[in-house]
């Protein structure tokens, strides 16, 4: 007889430290993951500093394309879902390349308001997701229909005049972004499968552009305009 059919205990115990393990090493491949997708973001934003508006939406549609082939090919090859998590970053930092350069160029500080801001909001609403017990399979999909909603009320936005309706529309993103972000961090504490890894980085670093173009619209002042 083995040593763990002999001593029940000792196997639960060995069993559920394997877990943690194998959860602190998804959780430290994911940090990476979403911190390497944000340095090819920034690289992006470099490099199309002067791309025309049609080359960066052409970037954005791209980047799409690139998120939805990662779910049909991370299972398969890791390795290629794990290169167009980054092809991700970076055709998103082209596609908002116009709109960093503005900034860098008329009032830089915005920018890193924005960042410190973003880091603080991810971080405080990560935490809290990975670490509470209650299910918040109900928040994330109140959240996605939220977000439905939010895009629908931004169209509107383009075309009819609503006071102080930039600012409703960044504020009402950021709580929706909590939830989203609570959510995909703790889906990250509930996986166990490492090929998930690139999906859930994909999750949290769109998660924290958005936040980042919530608050730029805050500190920048298209939040006040009316």
């Amino acid at each position: 007889m083995d040593n763990e059919a002999m001593n029940p205990s000792y196997s639960y115990g060995g069993g559920y430290a394997a877990g943690a393990d194998r959860t602190r090493t998804l959780f430290g491949q994911v940090m990476w993951l979403v911190a390497a997708t944000a340095g090819f973001f920034a690289l992006g934003g470099y490099a199309g500093r002067n791309l025309t508006e049609g080359w960066a939406f052409g970037s954005f549609i791209a980047a799409f394309i690139c998120l939805i082939a990662i779910r049909f090919v991370v299972s398969r090859t890791p390795a290629l879902g794990t290169a167009l998590l980054f092809a991700v970053g970076f055709l998103l930092g082209l596609a908002m390349a116009p709109v960093l350069s503005f900034y860098a160029s008329t009032n830089p500080q915005v920018l890193w308001q924005s960042g410190g801001a973003t880091a603080l909001f991810i971080a405080g609403f990560g935490a809290a997701g990975y670490a509470t017990r209650r299910d918040l399979a109900v928040v994330g999909r109140v959240c996605f229909w939220a977000l439905i909603a939010l895009i629908v009320f931004g169209i509107v936005l383009i075309f009819v005049h609503v006071p102080g309706g930039e600012l409703i529309y960044s504020i009402l993103g950021l709580v929706i972004f909590a939830g989203l972000t609570m959510f995909d961090f703790q889906r990250l504490r509930q996986s166990k499968g490492m090929d998930s890894a690139p999906l859930i980085a994909a999750s949290i670093f769109l998660d924290a552009l958005n936040v980042f173009l919530f608050f730029l619209r805050i500190f920048g002042g298209g939040g006040g305009r009316d």
